[in-house]
């Protein structure tokens, strides 16, 4: 699709992408047989059986090699810094729908398959290689967030956000505590539907004036088509994380589960929300308000189409984050059986001096 329908540099970013998949593929396929080997040689019979691989008492030094196979493989797919390069490229020649299933919806496979495999199959090693993965992350945030904040075109602006948004998500896996595990689930639907929204809505804005992602073309929308900058409104704030929509509480949760655990790491993570809301904002500031050019006077504002596919989107943000105990019924279950799987507790609460678990005085 970015091949075929993309920009002028389509051909690039499709095998520039193409590359790092394969790359990916090749080093989770090498990991995937070593993982079968390794069965064969504890249970006396090779299998690929996901339940029956996850209670292997596999070597800790085999997990550590055969770990790094998944996850390098799932954090180009997510991605995670440093394996991010091919995300801005293709973001920006892709059209804006394509752009919606590649970061909206495909780069949650890496994630997801972070939970489902790196940390049940291989615990030990998911342990050990947590404080590089939480540094990564820790990166991320914060590279993709400066570098969002100078970009002058809109998709590539979208693509480095979206980076510092999976660092909050590697985050909350690996810290290895349940409300963090739940948070980055959160985060992960919620990243999904702003990420659709910001991508579809800029996509109408560009479409009408000739295709353009370049921020200085757009100045003062908000006068000839205050429906648009509405959505546009919308979507920037979820993408801030505005407490009432599912974002914030993804967010929220991510940045408690690491206090919980590490609390120097949690002040940092909490810092690089400042710099979301700068460049979140200016984008706003300078596209939507201000005098209205001359070429955009005689924008029209959405039509009921494009209303109707924004609408659904824009309800969910909405009524997850203000009731989101639907989606963490589902969740929480699913992340206590993974927490007890890898033989992980939460660390204790912690008491005031002087103070016993009852809380009474000594």
């Amino acid at each position: 699709m970015i091949g075929r329908y993309g920009g002028p540099q389509r051909s690039y970013a499709a095998v520039k992408f193409l590359i790092y998949s394969l790359v990916g593929g090749l080093l989770m396929l090498a990991a995937l047989i070593g993982l079968y080997v390794a069965s064969a040689n504890l249970t006396g019979t090779g299998t690929f059986d996901y339940l029956t691989l996850v209670g292997l008492d596999i070597d800790p030094g085999l997990q550590k090699v055969l770990f790094l196979g998944f996850f390098i493989a799932f954090a180009i797919k997510a991605p995670l810094w440093p394996f991010h390069t091919w995300l801005p490229d293709a973001a920006a020649q892709s059209k804006p729908g394509t752009s919606v299933l590649l970061i909206g919806v495909l780069d949650k496979v890496g994630t997801f398959g972070m939970i489902r495999y790196c940390l049940p199959i291989f615990p030990a090693a998911s342990e050990y290689y947590a404080p590089v993965v939480i540094t990564m992350a820790l990166i991320g945030i914060f590279y993709g967030a400066f570098v969002a904040l100078s970009q002058q075109d809109m998709k590539r602006l979208f693509a480095y956000s979206s980076m510092s948004h999976f660092g909050f998500i590697a985050l909350g896996i690996f810290v290895f505590t349940t409300i963090g595990e739940s948070g980055s689930v959160v985060y992960m639907v919620a990243h999904g539907l702003s990420t659709a929204a910001l991508f579809l809505t800029a996509g109408f804005l560009m479409s009408r004036h000739g295709g353009s992602s370049l921020i200085s073309d757009y100045s003062g929308v908000n006068k000839p088509a205050p429906v648009l900058a509405g959505f546009f409104l919308f979507a920037a704030l979820s993408s801030l994380a505005l407490p009432g929509l599912v974002s914030f509480v993804g967010e929220f949760m991510v940045l408690l589960g690491a206090f919980q655990k590490y609390m120097f790491v949690g002040a940092l993570a909490t810092l690089g929300i400042v710099i979301t809301a700068a460049y979140v904002l200016r984008l706003y500031q300078r596209t939507m308000t201000g005098p209205t050019t001359p070429a955009l006077a005689g924008m029209t504002d959405l039509r009921g189409r494009e209303i109707a596919a924004l609408m659904p989107i824009a309800a969910l943000t909405l009524v997850l984050g203000l009731f989101p105990a639907p989606i963490l019924n589902v969740i929480n279950p699913a992340v206590g059986t993974l927490m007890t799987t890898i033989g992980v507790t939460d660390p204790p609460t912690t008491l005031n001096p002087g103070t016993t678990a009852e809380g009474t005085q000594e």
